[in-house]
């Protein structure tokens, strides 16, 4: 049987904290890295959108060889990870296998929080969508969730002013109305895969009694142990500790910033998605 590398999709370049927990953990893996750079953000973007530009971007990681393709965008997996894996992959390619990064953070919160009482910051496609509080009800029914769209976040973080003094207002902003909306939170998700970078200003804005929830380490973990249990999907994906990666904007442009997010100098490809 062919093997192929793991693909991992993101609107843009938050999909790299992924990528880099990944890795980490399964550094003997190859990897394919495609960002829809030129359409993103998708946050702000329609269900029918989102949906359809997910799937081209799998489309298209199928037809380079990705036996598995890693949705590392919390809209994507809002929006359009039931479709695909519900109609797509069951019509089309049943031996191939799409997961997202939204279910792994919540089959975990339930055992982080004391309270019960759980926020989301993301952006607001994927608040809208309600599907951290769908998931999250099904581990942990008795576990109130209270989100919040953060819509100034990415473009702070594109823009590279994530850990700047012009970020602090509008990050204190938003962690003060998320705990006003709920003062019994004590756990608090980063319901984007950009959010990370801002970390660090976070855990300054928030009480030192709440825990923040990246998600990297937990979507690397639950990957691992998916690939653990199925052995046929781990046999098909090939070994060389590769990882390439491609964009659909200016390559010199995408380059400089996947190099800021991964801390390391890297080679971006330009790749055209097709409907």
């Amino acid at each position: 049987m062919e093997t192929g590398p793991i693909g991992v999709f993101d609107s843009g370049y938050g999909g790299l904290t992924i990528l880099r927990s990944i890795r980490e953990i399964m550094p003997g893996y190859d990897y394919v890295y495609l960002g829809d750079n030129a359409r993103a953000p998708y946050g702000t973007k329609d269900f029918d959108t989102v949906f359809e530009y997910t799937l081209q971007a799998v489309r298209k990681l199928f037809g380079m060889g990705c036996p598995l393709v890693i949705l590392a965008c919390n809209t994507a997996s809002a929006k359009a990870l039931r479709n695909i894996q519900q109609h797509y992959i069951a019509d089309c390619c049943p031996e191939r296998r799409v997961l997202g990064v939204i279910r792994p953070t919540a089959e975990i919160v339930g055992t982080i929080t004391k309270t019960g009482h759980i926020g989301i910051l993301a952006t607001p496609g994927t608040i809208k969508s309600e599907s951290y509080v769908l998931e999250i009800r099904k581990f942990f029914p008795d576990c109130h969730v209270t989100g919040l769209a953060c819509p100034s976040w990415v473009p702070l973080v594109e823009s590279g002013m994530y850990d700047s003094t012009e970020a602090d207002g509008e990050v204190r902003r938003q962690i003060d109305t998320l705990l006003m909306m709920d003062k019994d939170i004590d756990t608090v998700i980063l319901g984007c895969t950009h959010y990370p970078l801002l970390e660090k200003k976070i855990r300054q804005f928030c009480p030192p009694y709440v825990n923040i929830i990246a998600q990297g380490k937990y979507v690397a973990e639950s990957l691992r142990n998916y690939l653990e249990r199925h052995t046929g999907m781990a046999g098909r994906i090939s070994k060389g500790a590769t990882c390439r990666y491609f964009t659909t904007d200016s390559v010199d442009m995408v380059s400089k910033k996947m190099s800021v997010f991964l801390n390391k100098n890297i080679v971006v490809n330009s790749i055209k998605l097709e409907k």
